[in-house]
């Protein structure tokens, strides 16, 4: 991935920060569907929506591809040790810059992480406390699923 994603507005970094917990869900696609069109109905009518930020994925596979134990280090590493750059991630969690540049544009892609720029620096910031993964044991949530006969 590249680093083509836009950076977020102050506010919305602001607005991020106040918020302790990412909720991390497997939904089919009517699913996610469906609950997008209910925030965007309640959003419109005026009201606020009371649920933490939620990262849906379509399947499991999904998921566990993208939220590796070796990403969750990742994360973990930020967050307690707020590096001040890439660099200085990769050197915390004792990895190749490469790929740790790449694994945090895809999370940053994601909203998981977001970057503050300090001249050619871009620290990586970790916005929650909690991470909650929550798994729904529905056979229509996982639609690449196999049935066991």
């Amino acid at each position: 991935m590249n680093d083509t994603t836009p950076p977020l507005h102050p506010m919305e970094r602001e607005q991020l920060r106040t918020e302790s917990t990412l909720v991390v869900t497997v939904l089919s696609s009517s699913e996610f569907h469906d609950d997008v069109t209910d925030n965007i109905e309640t959003l419109e009518g005026g009201a606020a929506t009371e649920s933490p930020p939620r990262l849906s994925f379509t399947s499991y596979d999904d998921l566990m591809d993208t939220l590796t134990p070796r990403v969750l280090d990742l994360i973990e590493a930020i967050r307690k040790e707020e590096p001040s750059s890439i660099n200085e991630t990769a050197r915390v969690v004792g990895r190749d810059v490469k790929n740790v540049h790449e694994e945090l544009s895809q999370l940053a892609q994601l909203g998981i992480i977001f970057f503050e720029e300090d001249g050619q620096s871009k620290r990586p910031v970790v916005w929650f406390d909690e991470l909650v993964i929550n798994l729904p044991f529905d056979p229509q949530t996982d639609e690449s699923a196999a049935t066991a006969p």
